[in-house]
């Protein structure tokens, strides 16, 4: 007997054994796709882990159902990689294979409904849902649950099945359904029959009397002498002028045939690379230090400030790493980052360029996997936000982690909460590859590594072309306010800032961290808000559809006419997002262009793409945005960068408030003053002698970094010590509270004061679900192993209470 053990893309800890014969252990190998059996019914795509001869003790085992792959879909190395994922952030195995994968490759089945042969059934036994089930199964058999479900119109639909299963008028089988399917090309060319001269002479004098076929089969011999290469369908019609019906026509006569060719669904179709750009002094000698660095680290820090022209030296890289027959990871926070990106990188390095993230379709994600995976020469540059580090890399040889000090690196929903960055280090160690982690203003924890020489470090101060860091100027909005010097959210120098730079025909990005019209809708009378019925929080409103919005569940309404709970129609809406900013500068500046940048307007695959290219071509004046604006996006002609309210930043309930407060505010301050002309900031605040400002005017990073490394000291946060977030979720408060209590003292008896909580986060509850958090605190010198092997059993101690076996529990480690 032979068997595997297979991963299964479920959130449990262990592999599971199946049974296979002879030449299906002699044919499997690790990384292979297999479908099995699971639970009652149903059929799953599971990872063969190994294959063995050690029959499992204490059950029988089932056999697989087939197998999917005629060649491993992924590599040793990658499941090394999960695997360590796994066992880093506390989580399964299976769920970092669910995350991993493109859905495409993980099958499940799908219950297949159909009509018993010459089982005559009388109407009046069946209820009347029956019976609509059982007709719609004559009419078109078979359906599926979905199908079923439509009919009946309502989502459980197992009693009907089973009613009609205890009849016999029904059987249901499981069918696995691939989801990927490729992209076929039409062709067109002549039937062999007349390849020969005297038969085609003879088909022309034929079709004399047909004289738009004849011009089909004419252009046809042009096209194929022209391009000698095969010749598409619309290709011939588009030269002919003819209509489809002409093309049946020959088809049908045995004259011309149709064929398919594969086709890759992302091909590069643009102008030849061209040379790479000759570096300034200061990016030359970085990129020297850089592959010195190299030699002593593996992982090295690139601190360059905004525009210094980072991405030059990337290209530099790259190219060495190209020349040695290597793969190259560039990773990147944000989607909209890589619309730029992926232009420059193919200006240098043509077709060898290919783009991996979540707006891209399944199918469009399985061709990059595969073609990274055969090692394709348009693989070899590889552009992905996080979810990219799981591609199946053959030869790795650099990743390059861009704008590496950003939360949108972290995941935090659903599991696993891995950090990308941290991820990318470790993947790079399996490869014997180099890693490069760039930002104008490094986190705390990579900074600090680089102080402590676990991190190479290099240093690009000037920007590109010697061109001045903008003047950054604080406006006090309060002292505004008494003078009555403000015009809704603008106060009188900001305004005189953004005619100016509107005079002289440049551009200016206005940035306010909240999306929608207003977050707060208040009656005036009695000083009701509206509240999400699922969530701690209040609709913001959303005036391009007259709707109150919950921005954690999606919950929506309309607007309200009057108050629900007096009935006044004083409705008031109190603070301001990007669209209320929007709205104003309509009507302040009527005659120019204004455009929106949040995740209400890039929800299209293409939006980023089409806003980015607007603003480039300079189509748009004034760009409003959220903090999508702010992440390494170069425009050549933006002269104005205005924050609207810095403070809500500041006080925000994070101990990484006031880091992330100084890296946003000058990555946004970044994007002013490109080219030769230095650019100007201006940043409203209620609070201008806050010190994060202070440090933000005069791009004081040391200034920032010596001061909060020292809070975090004395406060025991990272780097000093490590963290690690334990969130308990219920619908039941009281049973929830109980729940992070027990657990809590559970660890303190082992970790002592170092477990923190329970305490209950800013927003209480999410979709009807109430939360506490309990915050655990590894200094340097306790074994991170071994405080997660303690936590492990008192999760499974947890496990096994049966009151709080409806209390889902999630693990957060390194939560930030």
């Amino acid at each position: 007997m032979y068997f595997i053990d297979v991963i299964l893309p479920i959130p449990l800890k262990q592999t599971f054994t199946y049974s296979v014969n002879k030449d299906e252990a002699a044919f499997l190998k690790q990384g292979f796709r297999v479908a099995v059996p699971f639970g009652k019914s149903k059929l799953y795509t599971a990872i063969v882990y190994q294959v063995h001869d050690t029959a499992p003790h204490g059950y029988e085992t089932k056999s697989i159902d087939h197998i999917l792959d005629e060649e491993a879909i992924i590599t040793a190395s990658q499941i090394k990689h999960w695997e360590w994922i796994a066992s880093y952030y506390m989580c399964t195995l299976g769920e970092v294979v669910k995350a991993a994968l493109p859905s495409a490759f993980l099958l499940e089945s799908e219950t297949i409904i159909s009509l018993v042969k010459d089982k005559v059934v009388e109407d009046t036994s069946l209820r009347d849902e029956d019976f609509l089930v059982y007709e719609a199964l004559q009419h078109r058999s078979p359906l599926n649950v979905d199908d079923v479900k439509s009919i009946l119109d309502k989502k459980n639909v197992v009693l009907v099945l089973k009613r009609l299963l205890d009849i016999g008028v029904i059987e249901v089988q499981e069918e696995v359904y691939e989801q990927y399917s490729p992209k076929l090309k039409k062709y067109i060319k002549l039937a062999p029959a007349y390849e020969k001269e005297e038969s085609l002479k003879e088909l022309l004098d034929q079709l004399s009397r047909a004289p738009k076929q004849r011009e089909v089969l004419m252009q046809l011999f042009m096209l194929q002498a022209q391009l000698k290469k095969p010749v598409g369908i619309d290709a011939l019609l588009a030269k002919s002028n003819a209509s489809a019906s002409s093309v049946k026509s020959l088809v049908a006569k045995n004259i011309l045939e149709e064929y398919y060719i594969r086709k890759d669904r992302i091909n590069y179709e643009g102008e030849d690379a061209t040379e790479v750009k000759t570096l300034s002094d200061s990016q030359e000698t970085a990129l020297q230090e850089i592959i010195t660095s190299f030699k002593r680290h593996d992982v090295t820090l690139l601190h360059g400030v905004t525009s210094s022209g980072k991405t030059e030296v990337y290209v530099r890289l790259i190219e060495e790493q190209l020349k040695a027959g290597k793969q190259v990871l560039y990773m990147l926070p944000e989607i909209a980052l890589t619309t730029q990106l992926i232009s420059r990188l193919q200006q240098y390095f043509g077709a060898q360029v290919s783009v991996y993230h979540s707006k891209y379709s399944i199918h469009e994600r399985v061709e990059v996997w595969n073609n990274v995976l055969a090692q394709k020469e348009k693989a070899q540059i590889i552009i992905g936000a996080r979810s990219s580090l799981f591609l199946p890399f053959q030869n790795l040889g650099l990743i390059i982690v861009d704008e590496a000090h950003e939360p949108s690196f972290k995941q935090y929903n659903p599991s696993p909460r891995y950090h990308a960055r941290d991820s990318a280090i470790v993947l790079a160690s399996l490869h014997k590859a180099k890693t490069l982690l760039g930002s104008a203003t490094p986190s705390l924890e990579s900074f600090h590594n680089a102080e402590l020489d676990k991190y190479g470090f290099v240093e690009l101060k000037r920007r590109f072309g010697n061109v001045l860091l903008p003047s950054i100027e604080l406006i006090d909005i309060k002292e505004k306010h008494k003078k009555k010097l403000m015009t809704g959210h603008f106060s009188d120098r900001l305004l005189e800032e953004i005619h100016e730079t509107l005079n002289n025909n440049e551009q200016v990005i206005l940035f306010q961290n909240r999306r929608g019209f207003s977050p707060i809708v208040e009656c005036k009378t009695c000083g009701t808000s509206p509240q999400c019925p699922n969530c701690d929080v209040s609709l913001t409103y959303h005036q391009y559809k007259r709707q109150l919005r919950c921005h954690y569940c999606g919950y929506h309404m309309a607007m309200l006419v009057e108050c629900n709970a007096c009935g006044s129609d004083s409705i008031d809406s109190k603070g301001f997002g990007t669209e209320q900013i929007e709205t104003e500068l309509l009507s302040l500046f009527p005659k120019h262009s204004i455009a929106r940048m949040d995740q209400d307007t890039t929800r299209g695959k293409h939006a980023y793409a089409k806003l980015i290219a607007r603003l480039e071509n300079e189509e748009i004046d004034i760009l409003v945005g959220t903090q999508m604006i702010a992440k390494g996006l170069d425009f050549r002609n933006i002269g104005l960068v205005g924050v609207l309210n810095a403070d809500n930043l500041l006080n925000f309930p994070d101990f990484r408030a006031h880091e992330r407060s100084f890296q946003l505010l000058q990555q946004v301050a970044g994007r002013a003053g490109r080219t030769q002309k230095r650019g100007k900031v201006l940043i409203q605040t209620y609070n201008p002698h806050h010190t994060i400002l202070k440090q933000v005017s005069v791009n004081d990073y040391r200034g920032m970094y010596k001061e909060q490394l020292e809070e975090r000291y004395q406060y025991k946060y990272p780097p000093y010590y490590r963290t690690i977030r334990i969130t308990f979720k219920d619908k039941n408060l009281t049973k929830n509270d109980q729940a992070a209590l027990w657990y809590t003292l559970a660890l303190q008896k082992q970790l002592g004061a170092n477990v923190l909580g329970p305490e209950v986060p800013p927003v209480a509850r999410v979709r009807n679900k109430y939360i506490s958090n309990v915050l655990v605190k590894i200094p340097k010198p306790q074994s991170l192993a071994k405080t997660k092997e303690y936590i492990n059993s008192v999760q499974r101690a947890f496990n096994l209470t049966k009151e709080f076996s409806s209390i889902r529990v999630s693990i957060d480690v390194d939560n930030y």
